[in-house]
């Protein structure tokens, strides 16, 4: 029986021999493509090539892609753990033909690997194949059916099917065309509906798809004109875990060696401590799947159903919630591994807020099963021993990941705690709701809103049984059906915002373009450049005229196209006269690879054919340059420093300054900054030469030079390299100065956050820091004519004092300086306060005329103007005491705003709430508040209306004692 490593070798092989390419699994995060939340396909990789936007240097080329499908357009979530092949993060087996061969290779290669005895050798008897049947106007796929059947498959097992399941597009525009699925009888076990008897087609979970053979045969313009693509092109994928449980005779996923010792060690972490019943109850386990065993082996939970037996599980093991739970954490510590070994980090917003779900919805999962301490972490390493053969990667991130990881779940702990503690606000609310009111209205009300159950859930992580079970417990109705409409309002929320593959084929303009010879390099300047092609206002253009903006491509240029972080180059284009200026360079980038659009506005007519001088401004580049190499020296710095977990999240280098996001949890001290300072400041000293190697494959890069890969950028089979002695090595296409030297000086200038575990340096180099030492010179010199340096004391090394004094720097000054100001200015606002309070409670020596009786009742109003609310509840506690049982209402107008504060003593809050009275007063204010039954606090804006305000409370105590 073949591994699921095995499985994913052989099928690479088979194609390998085939001719094609063997590419390494890309990123989940797409390089350069913001319209894919993750990488969700095989094809995702080669999306611009088969756009027309890059050109590479094969024709065909075999994947293992891994994959993530959990938010936007795929959010499947929910489904996950609880049937047969749901799952976050899988891989995407597939094989690819960018123009080279279509249908009928596709076709025969893909029977061959299914059906050889050589290869997977999966019986013939087993398998379905669909095609397209022709809709909308596209015509029916004669071609796919008439290949199948040469192949031997039998015509009443080739079924032909619609658009929805036979025609696949990249996006609204793109290409597109029919494909062809093999699909295999799992056997009636497989049934989740338990026919026993059913045809193909039927949906119940018997019928599985394995591989999807993508025909691109055509191109959706605007107007959904299907045009032909003058070179088809092959997209096919298959599911690892789905093979492998073919292969393995098994009828989940799940039970597959690539899940087992997952879900193995996920049992030893939860269950392994002894399912205890109260900690389960806690953490919202229902009461009917409490866990009492792991089944040898299996990882499968047993459990004691009160009342009745143990359920079959949708993904076929003999228990039901608590097996779910593992194969919950199993699947999703795969997707949490990779993603934040790809640089995704857990957030609030995009990526990072898909990831957060995930790994709570796993510790949800595991505090179902008793554990409710962290343990999600150490599954990193599970995941870590069971794939870095394939994905070597993983051995050096493990560490980090865990890291990452932990942090989390000790977040969400805290969120989790406040989660409870809203939930049972919300279940307060209804029971209070409905003891106020009859019974028949009081059942209608008491209930918990789908729209707060959902907020609970989204935000706070509070399991859906939990919820429900809390709800029932109390007698209070739990609307499921508002729940289930918040939920789908947050997809259609996702769908709009990630509109997947909606990028456009490339300009005709730049497609038929041969490639851009890069000059940049070695020079600044490149004289005779040709004019290819100008494109003005989106379109073809022939010429510019002078005012004219637009976009002009070269067949040469030392112009740097913008990548990479880097900044594109700005500069002039010249009349081959060399003497006069034809255009303003103003920006250049790469529409296509390989390919450099120059953003210009021309100074005179420009025309296709004409020669023209590229002149690169080279003041810009160098000041580019100091600070791209830089930016080299700086994430070695900082990983020195911080440890080797840093890794780049991001970058901007700009000729004005350059700016670094890194991967790191917690803020950077001013002494690790300085730390870091010195560190890449002595390199710069040193003067080293920065080698660059080109044209290395990228093997070879990564496992003999050890160079980092940075953060999105997508890299070819052979890529270059910058080495700046043994302090940094890594993967750049960009410029860079010779030697450190020409730095001149690297001047961090500060560090902050970005989003959860990502932080940002900013920093400039040479002029830059000339021009900010200038600055810090003028402060200087502001600051000591207010503050006059004073003697500091140096300290030995062994810690005692010197006898040798120095001045105290300017800053060291300016902060005594502060220290004293400050100090003095909260000793006299610590006078003013004791001296308004003194005042207030003379004010109230005399209060008995103030206190009225309100049917048996003492009621106080009064106004202290200029009081702090603190000031206020003091004052109120005193007043209590002072009238022994009724009603204080004090109001105090400051700056035009408006405080209110009433005290009910404790044996009236039965009759008067101080709420209830706050609220009446304060809107006449303006304003609206609320508190305990003895105290209650509100604000407002209209201190005209607080005399009347305070006037009227007499009659709102009134109105309550009716």
């Amino acid at each position: 029986m073949l591994t699921g490593s095995q499985i994913r070798r052989k099928f690479l092989d088979f194609f390998v021999q085939k001719g094609h390419k063997e590419v390494h699994s890309s990123s989940l995060v797409p390089a350069n493509d913001p319209t894919l939340l993750f990488t969700n396909a095989g094809m995702n990789q080669f999306k611009d090539v088969f756009l027309g936007l890059e050109k590479r240097d094969y024709s065909r080329a075999t994947t293992s892609q891994k994959c993530v499908r959990a938010g936007g357009k795929h959010n499947d979530l929910e489904n996950v753990g609880f049937t047969n092949r749901h799952h976050t993060f899988f891989e995407m087996l597939g094989n690819f033909s960018f123009g080279d061969y279509f249908k009928k290779d596709a076709i025969a290669y893909a029977w061959e690997l299914i059906t050889s005895p050589e290869w997977f050798g999966i019986a013939k008897d087993k398998l379905y194949v669909t095609v397209f049947n022709g809709e909308g106007g596209i015509p029916r796929d004669i071609e796919a059916y008439d290949l199948w059947a040469a192949q031997g498959v039998p015509k009443d097992r080739i079924f032909e099917m619609g658009l929805k399941d036979n025609f696949w597009q990249m996006g609204d525009t793109g290409p597109c065309g029919p494909c062809s699925e093999i699909h295999y009888d799992m056997g009636p076990a497989a049934s989740e509906q338990g026919h026993t008897d059913c045809a193909f087609t039927c949906d119940c979970g018997r019928y599985v798809e394995l591989w999807n053979l993508v025909f691109m045969q055509f191109d959706r313009d605007a107007n959904g004109k299907l045009n032909p693509l003058p070179k088809p092109s092959i997209d096919t994928g298959m599911g690892l875990e789905r093979v492998a449980a073919v292969l393995q005779g098994v009828i989940s996923n799940y039970e597959t060696d690539l899940f087992r010792p997952l879900t193995k060690r996920a049992a030893e972490l939860t269950l392994g401590i002894g399912g205890r019943t109260a900690e389960l109850r806690s953490a919202g386990q229902p009461r009917e799947a409490v866990p009492t065993r792991v089944e040898e082996g299996t990882g499968h939970v047993g459990t004691a159903a009160p009342g009745r037996a143990a359920e079959q599980s949708s993904a076929g093991s003999p228990s039901h919630k608590s097996a779910a739970s593992l194969r919950v954490i199993a699947d999703h510590s795969r997707a949490a591994t990779f993603l934040i070994s790809d640089g995704v980090l857990p957030s609030n917003e995009g990526r990072g807020y898909v990831l957060r779900k995930i790994i709570r919805r796993a510790i949800t999962h595991g505090r179902l099963l008793g554990q409710s301490k962290p343990f999600l972490h150490e599954m990193v390493f599970a995941v870590r021993d069971l794939m870095q053969d394939a994905y070597p990667e993983l051995k050096e991130a493990s560490e980090r990941v865990s890291k990452a990881v932990f942090a989390e779940e000790t977040r969400f702990a805290h969120t989790l705690d406040l989660g409870l503690k809203k939930l049972e606000e919300e279940l307060e609310a209804a029971i209070h709701l409905g003891s106020t009111l009859g019974p028949v209205t009081a059942s209608e009300v008491m209930r918990i809103s789908g729209a707060a159950a959902f907020r609970l859930y989204d935000t706070f992580g509070m399991p859906l049984d939990f919820m429900q079970d809390a709800a029932r417990d109390q007698g209070v109705e739990f609307d499921q059906d508002g729940f289930d409409r918040a939920m789908e309002d947050q997809r259609t929320r996702a769908r709009a915002s990630w509109k997947g593959a909606a990028k456009q084929t490339a300009n005709p303009a730049y497609q038929q373009l041969p490639k851009s010879l890069f000059e940049g390099y070695r020079q600044t300047r490149s004289d005779g450049c040709e004019v290819l092609a100008i494109i003005h206002n989106g379109q073809v253009a022939q010429e510019l005229k002078a005012g004219d903006s637009g976009e002009v491509i070269l067949d040469h240029t030392p112009f740097y196209a913008e990548s990479g972080g880097q900044v594109g180059d700005k500069g002039w284009f010249y009349s081959d006269d060399h003497n006069n200026v034809v255009a303003d360079v103003t920006g250049c980038y790469s529409p296509i690879q390989g390919v450099r659009a120059h953003q210009v506005v021309a100074k005179q007519t420009l025309r296709i054919g004409d020669n023209v001088d590229a002149v690169v401004n080279a003041d810009i580049r160098l000041s580019t340059m100091r600070n791209h190499t830089a930016t080299h020296l700086l994430h070695a710095g900082l990983r020195e420093v911080l440890g080797k977990h840093v890794k780049q999240a991001g970058s901007l280098v700009a000729p004005n300054h350059l700016r670094f996001d890194f991967s790191h949890f917690t803020a950077v001290e001013d002494e690790e900054l300085q730390d870091i300072e010195d560190i890449i400041n002595k390199e710069v000293l040193r003067n080293q030469i920065v080698e660059t190697i080109t044209d290395v494959p990228i093997e070879e890069a990564i496992n003999q030079y050890h160079a980092m890969a940075l953060f999105g950028e997508k890299y070819g089979d052979r890529v270059r390299v910058v080495r700046i002695g043994d302090f940094s090595t890594e993967l750049c296409g960009g410029t860079h100065t010779g030697a450190t030297g020409e730095i001149g000086l690297i001047k961090i200038l500060k560090e902050g956050s970005v989003s959860s575990g990502v932080r940002r340096v900013e920093a400039v180099t040479g002029e830059g820091s000339l021009a900010h030492f200038r600055k810090d010179h003028e402060l200087e010199k502001v600051v000591s004519a207010f503050s006059i340096p004073t003697p500091s004391q140096k300290t030995r090394r062994d810690g005692a004092p010197s006898s040798e004094e120095i001045l105290a720097s300017p800053a060291e000054a300016l902060k005594a300086e502060m220290e004293k100001k400050d100090a003095e200015i909260k000793r006299l606002t610590r006078e003013l306060d004791q001296a308004r309070m003194k005042s207030a409670s003379s004010s109230t020596a005399n209060i008995g005329d103030k206190v009225k009786d309100v049917k048996g009742v003492k009621v106080l109003a009064h106004r202290v103007d200029n009081l702090e609310r603190a000031q206020l509840r003091t004052l109120v506690d005193q007043l209590r005491d002072k009238i022994g049982s009724g009603v204080v209402v004090l109001g105090s107008a400051s700056n035009g705003n408006v405080s209110l504060i009433v005290g009910v003593t404790k044996d009236l809050t039965s009759r008067v709430q101080a709420g209830k009275v706050i609220g009446p007063v304060a809107q006449k204010v303006g304003g609206k508040g609320g508190g305990r039954p003895d105290l209650a606090e509100a604000g407002g804006k209209d201190a005209a209306a607080l005399d009347s305000a305070l006037d009227g409370a007499y009659a709102v105590v009134e109105s309550l004692l009716a």
